[in-house]
């Protein structure tokens, strides 16, 4: 008996991961994901999106 498994691989898909920002150095942004720490340019802001917690109007 064969099972057939049909997995699509797109090129330029988006994927979501949460981690926690470490750091911040001029031009890049350090995040840790899990046990590693992955740098990524600011200037790809777009990819960087986070949750936002809406501020209390007072």
């Amino acid at each position: 008996m064969e099972a057939k498994i049909n997995n699509n691989i797109t090129v330029n898909s988006t994927i979501s991961l949460k981690g926690i920002v470490k750091a911040i150095f001029q031009d890049t942004v350090h995040v840790q994901i899990g046990g590693k720490i992955i740098t990524m340019p600011i200037a790809d802001y777009n990819l960087l999106k986070g949750d936002q917690t809406p501020k209390s109007e007072s």
